[in-house]
């Protein structure tokens, strides 16, 4: 069985994490979305549990589809879940250099047992980000169009 993880703190799950989502399906047999528990550099999420169950009700009629917390490192969350693929996607240039430094790391600690899988945004959706979308929620904007 291929199985691939897209990780993130997916707070909120926008269209664009959908749109990978839906891209990177096909490729594997299950695809395990890990919705980060921890995360010290955004101490202000939204409760795992809550992000969780928005991504389960989406993805409910897709049985090639997991949703599941993880704590740590990605690559530990990969071996947890037997996947040798993580989807990661990639919006800008800024994206693709970060992404790129944590793929050849990733790649150096898992001894080459865990290849990091780069989709590119589909262009209408490049400037759209959880970060983004949060900042618009502060400001009582209606962000349901950047919303799945």
């Amino acid at each position: 069985m291929k199985t691939g993880i897209f990780v993130g703190s997916f707070d909120p799950f926008t269209i664009g994490h959908d749109s990978i989502v839906r891209r990177a399906l096909p490729l594997f047999d299950r695809l395990v979305i890990g919705v980060v528990g921890d995360n010290v550099q955004k101490p202000y999420m939204r409760p795992a549990e809550e992000r969780m169950k928005a991504i389960r009700d989406l993805y409910a009629d897709k049985p090639g589809i997991e949703v599941k917390t993880y704590y740590g490192l990605a690559v530990d969350f990969a071996r947890a879940e037997k996947a040798h693929f993580i989807v990661k996607g990639v919006r800008s240039a800024k994206d693709f250099e970060y992404e790129r430094e944590q793929a050849d790391i990733n790649r150096m600690i898992t001894k080459g047992e865990v290849e990091t899988l780069l989709l590119y945004a589909e262009p209408h959706l490049s400037s759209i980000s959880s970060s983004m979308v949060r900042e618009l929620m502060h400001f009582g904007q209606d962000v349901s169009q950047f919303l799945p």
